[in-house]
């Protein structure tokens, strides 16, 4: 494969328009000039900077406080990017360097992937076993607040890195509920991406939490070690993909590439040629045939995706749970000469039938309902607006068609093993979803409710390091 080499192309390609738009122009291209040349970087629209000029100054001149040069200038560089999509976003030298500790796996932090919006930033899941998913912070919630900051007053996710030992307050707003603080002390985060365990004999399960530089590699380890519990072979996996806010695209295309022996598994596609790359599978499945059933909820997302429809679409697994998030952008991050960096949403990602998830989200074979009774009185049964679809000025997808209904988180332990049922015997908890029950039974056990997919009504006629949103 050929992702390294992609990586490095891209941001080739695009390094000389950040340069060049780093340096003034001598001379500006008129807009009534026929025989000017049209380029990305040639065509300065005087009017519009004209305009940004006259307002730069004016509130340096006239603000009722005195404003820093390089603060306003930050400010409006970040109202730019915060205008084109969810994703793009500009990060400062700190930032930066959290960003490259999150591919790598290790940083000083609370452990939380956060999705900044305007006057909040909202969870879009804890990472497993850090503070912030020891502290009871839920895929969902709003931070409204940062040691008793409105997040409108900081610099947005900054104040929740810091030295480890350290506590931070966070004031949080949770749906059905008046807003209430939770401490959280920061550690080192190493995040564990992949942990296994064996759901019975021959039937393994293997949790991917998010994708980073090593999860390849330590999927592989997993594997190894199931079979070597199984004694040689496992007769089938479950992949759980739950509340995985994304990562690494290449990490994800790693994992798939290991259980394809053949096919595609992804293509990006953007406005310069070399943002569009497909990815194809080598030869050699790990799992040698056996099958597969990858568990998805609303909060899996981006890399999520990829995966999920690569396996699905070569028919090589079955999705068991809820509509994912939605996300099928791939952000480009874009160095900046003075340690700043960009990154800018450059393509949109398709899985191998040639669909675009973005703002619709996978459907799974079966869809799961958590049961109530299993879920903590403070959570929503539904969170309505959780997806990609209701982000203000999100992407519009290919096939995104309006009042989609978001999917649910799915917590716990009945979602697993109601897909090892699925994994062991296909189309039996659907079946079991229709089928009544005798009340004794239904008192008796609790399992995740199942229902049938139901396709969405037809749309009307939606990484260079390749990743999903930042974690503090």
């Amino acid at each position: 494969m050929r992702v390294a080499r992609l990586a490095a192309a891209l941001l080739f390609a695009l390094s000389p328009a950040v340069a060049l738009a780093q340096s003034a122009p001598d001379k500006a291209v008129s807009a009534d000039d026929p025989d000017a040349k049209e380029s990305v970087t040639s065509r300065v629209p005087l009017d519009e900077i004209r305009r940004f000029v006259g307002v730069y100054n004016a509130a340096r001149a006239a603000y009722v406080d005195p404003v820093d040069d390089k603060k306003l200038m930050q400010s409006a560089v970040r109202g730019l990017l915060l205008e084109l999509d969810p994703h793009s976003t500009y990060f400062d030298k700190e930032d930066a360097q959290a960003f490259d500790e999150q591919a790598t796996g290790a940083y000083e932090g609370i452990g939380v992937e956060l999705q900044q919006q305007e006057d909040t930033l909202k969870v879009v899941s804890p990472i497993d076993d850090t503070p912030a998913a020891r502290a009871g912070l839920r895929a969902g919630d709003l931070i409204i607040a940062i040691d008793g900051q409105p997040i409108s007053a900081i610099e947005a996710m900054e104040p929740l890195r810091g030295p480890a030992g350290t506590s931070v307050v966070l004031t949080i707003e949770r749906a059905g509920e008046k807003p209430f603080d939770v401490s959280v002390t920061r550690e080192t985060i190493r995040v564990t991406s992949v942990r296994s365990k064996m759901l019975e004999p021959g039937y393994g399960y293997i949790r991917i939490s998010t994708f980073q530089a090593d999860t390849g590699s330590d999927f592989q380890k997993h594997v190894a070690q199931l079979q070597a519990q199984a004694g040689g072979k496992l007769k089938g996996l479950v992949l759980d993909l739950r509340s995985n806010p994304g990562g690494l695209l290449t990490a994800a295309v790693q994992v798939a590439d290991d259980l394809l022996e053949k096919g595609g598994i992804v293509s990006t596609r953007g406005r310069i040629s070399i943002s569009d790359a497909t990815f194809d599978a080598t030869p050699g499945d790990l799992m040698q045939g056996a099958p597969v059933v990858v568990l998805t909820d609303a909060g899996s997302a981006s890399a999520s995706e990829v995966l999920a429809g690569a396996l699905r679409d070569n028919q090589r697994a079955r999705i068991v749970g809820s509509r994912t998030f939605g996300k099928g952008s791939v952000q480009t991050v874009l160095p900046l000469d003075n340690g700043d960096s960009v990154k800018l949403t450059t393509a949109r990602y398709y899985t191998p039938s040639g669909k675009s998830i973005q703002a619709t989200g996978i459907i799974p074979d079966v869809e799961l309902q958590p049961d109530p009774a299993d879920l903590p009185k403070d959570l929503p049964a539904s969170l309505a607006d959780y997806s990609e679809a209701k982000l203000p000025g999100h992407l519009r997808g290919d096939d995104e068609a309006a009042g989609s209904k978001a999917g649910v988180v799915l917590p716990g332990d009945a979602p697993v093993q109601a897909a090892l049922r699925e994994l062991k015997h296909p189309g039996s908890v659907a079946a079991a979803a229709v089928k009544p029950k005798p009340a004794a039974a239904a008192a008796a056990t609790k399992p995740a409710v199942a229902a049938p997919a139901k396709p969405e009504a037809p749309a009307k006629p939606e990484q260079a390091v390749p990743t999903s949103d930042g974690d503090k």
